[in-house]
C-alpha cells in the first residue's frame, strides 16, 4: 500500500490498513480476526509478538512489538507500521483497589498504559490520516466509565479519559474526514477476571466490600457476551459513515443507558452498587 493513496475508511476502494493493540488475546484478536474478514490489512500489536505460538497468529495478520508504557516503543510502532488508516486502542490494565490504598506507581502505569500511550499512538498516526482525508480511531473503552462503580475508581478513570480524548478531539479530526469514537462494553467473558491487577491491603477496613465486588465482577464476566460481540460494534464503528461518539454493548446497554438518561444520577449510582453486591 503506497503512502499516497487516497483512502476513505468508510467507502475507499484501496486496500485499508488497520492496526490493533492489544491484540494477542480477547477483545484484540476478535477485532483483528473481523477486520482480516473485512478485507483489511491487519498489523496487530502485543507487547511481545515473539512469544506468541505459530499457532495462535492469526494468518494474514502482520505482528509487531508496541509496549504502550514505553515511549520509544511507541514510536518505533508507529514508524514500523507506516500509513494507517483505522487505530483501534484497546489495550489495556484492568485494575480494582480501594482509592485509599492504590498504590501511586500502581496508578501511574495504569494510566501510561490505558491512555498516555494511547493517546501518544493516536498523536502519531493522526497526521497521515488528516494528510490523506480519511481515518478512523476507535477507542476501546468500557461502560464503567458510564456507570462509576467502587473499588474500580483508577479503572473508571482512564476509561472515561480516554473517552473524553476522543468525544472533544472529535470535531477538531471531522472537516479532514478522520473520525474518533469510543466502544464501551459491558461485561465480556474473555478471561480479563484472571489479568486484573488487585490491591488489598493487609488488614484493611474494606475488605469484605472488596471482595463482594470482585467476587461479582468476576461472576458477571463468566457470563458476559464474547468478544467477537464486542468486535462486531467495533467494526460498525469503523464502517460507518459518520460514527457516533459512543457505542455500548452488552450488559443491557440499551436499556441501562437509557434508564441513565431518565432516572436522578444519585439512584443510578445506588442501582450500580447494589448490582454489584453493595448496599
Amino acid at each position: 500500500m503506497t503512502g499516497d493513496a487516497v483512502r476513505d475508511t468508510a467507502r475507499g476502494s484501496a486496500r485499508r490498513t488497520a492496526l490493533v493493540t492489544g491484540a494477542s488475546s480477547g477483545i484484540g484478536r476478535a477485532v483483528c480476526r473481523a477486520l482480516l474478514d473485512r478485507g483489511y490489512h491487519v498489523i496487530a500489536t502485543s507487547r511481545a509478538p515473539e512469544k506468541i505460538p505459530e499457532a495462535e497468529r492469526l494468518p494474514g495478520a502482520v505482528y509487531l512489538a508496541l509496549d504502550l508504557t514505553d515511549p520509544a516503543s511507541i514510536e518505533a510502532c508507529a514508524a514500523a507500521a507506516g500509513p494507517v488508516d483505522v487505530l483501534v486502542n484497546n489495550a489495556g490494565e484492568s485494575q480494582l483497589a480501594a482509592l485509599e490504598e492504590l498504590p501511586m506507581d500502581a496508578l501511574e502505569r495504569l494510566f501510561q498504559l490505558n491512555v498516555f500511550g494511547a493517546v501518544r499512538l493516536t498523536q502519531l498516526l493522526l497526521p497521515g490520516m488528516r494528510e490523506r482525508r480519511g481515518g478512523r480511531v476507535v477507542m476501546v473503552g468500557s461502560m464503567l466509565a458510564s456507570f462509576p462503580l467502587a473499588f474500580r475508581s483508577s479503572y473508571v478513570a482512564s476509561k472515561a479519559a480516554i473517552k473524553a480524548f476522543a468525544t472533544a478531539a472529535r470535531r477538531e479530526l471531522a472537516p479532514y474526514g478522520v473520525w474518533l469514537t469510543t466502544v464501551e462494553p459491558g461485561s465480556i467473558n474473555t478471561g480479563i477476571s484472571e489479568r486484573r491487577t488487585r490491591y488489598l491491603a493487609d488488614g484493611s477496613p474494606y475488605t469484605d466490600a472488596f471482595r463482594t465486588v470482585s467476587a461479582r465482577l468476576d461472576r458477571n464476566e463468566a457470563a458476559g457476551i464474547s468478544a467477537a460481540t464486542v468486535a462486531a460494534t467495533v467494526l460498525k464503528a469503523i464502517e460507518a459513515t459518520g460514527p457516533k461518539p459512543l457505542y455500548a454493548v452488552g450488559s443491557r446497554a440499551p436499556l441501562v443507558f437509557t434508564l441513565r438518561r431518565l432516572l436522578p444520577r444519585r439512584l443510578t449510582e445506588t442501582l450500580v452498587s447494589r448490582a454489584h453486591g453493595l448496599k
